[in-house]
This record gives C-alpha cells, structure tokens and sequence, in this order.
C-alpha cells in the first residue's frame, strides 16, 4: 500500500468518524465520504509537494475535508434535547431520539440561513427557541418513545 493509498484510508477515517458522531444523516453517504477523503489526500500531497510543513498539510487537507461541516443541525438537536428534556429521556435514548427529531425538525431549519459560523450569530437563539417548541409539542402529540 502506497502513502497515497495510506492517506486516503486516513483521510476516509477521520471523514466516517467524524460523520457519525455530528452528521449521521450523511454517515451512510459513501460517495460524499469517498469524494471528500480524495479531495483531502489530493490537497495534502499538492501541498507537501510544494514543500509544505507536514502540520499545514494536515491543516489544509482538513480545510476541504470539512468544508461546510462547522454546524451541525444533529449537534443543535441533540443540543436543544439534553438541555430542555433530559428529564423526560434516559440517557441512552439521548442521541436516538435526536435522531429522529432531526428529521421532524428540518422545516424549522429551513427557516434560517444556515451557515458554518451560524451557531455563534445572532438568530442561533431563535432557532433554538424554534426547535425547544417544535419537540415539545412532538413530545406533547407522541410522548418520548
């Protein structure tokens, strides 16, 4: 196995991971997976190549690898979720039942403007009251299970 080869198995790691822990709605995405670990080995070795410090390769090789990736709206859920009806849910259930807010939560999502920086602009408050009420009267209609 090459160090190109090598590269891309790292870069595919660290792209699964990290999908499944803040995007698993994109964790079975292979193509999207696949694609973006090529971009990120291309861009490394373009830039060791140049001349390139290992640590900045690394830097902007993850540039593209999670590009577009900075918020999360399963991070927001699971957010809104732990903070406002952990009483409701044991523990274990936190990150399922996340899940599968996120899917009933995506028209409030496509009320913002969604962006890499957004969880720190201002709307981020509204849509986190937005996302409070829309579970709660999901929780309200269907109870937590």
């Amino acid at each position: 196995m090459n160090s190109s080869s090598n590269d891309l198995v790292y870069f595919s790691i660290r792209i699964q991971e990290f999908l499944n822990i803040s995007f698993p709605e994109k964790a079975h995405d292979t193509l999207f997976i696949e694609r973006r670990a090529l971009w990120a080995t291309e861009t490394y070795e373009r830039a060791f190549r140049l001349g390139d410090s290992v640590e900045l390769c690394q830097q902007v090789a993850d540039l593209v690898l999670f590009k577009d990736l900075h918020f999360s709206k399963f991070d927001t859920v699971l957010q809104v979720v732990s903070n406002e009806f952990v009483s409701s849910i044991f523990d274990e259930e936190l990150k399922p039942f996340a899940l599968r807010m996120l899917s009933i939560s995506e028209v409030i999502f496509a009320k913002y403007s969604l962006s890499d920086d957004f969880a720190v602009s201002i709307e981020y408050n509204l849509l986190y009251t937005d996302l409070k009420e829309r579970i709660a009267n999901w929780i309200e209609e269907n109870g937590c299970r």
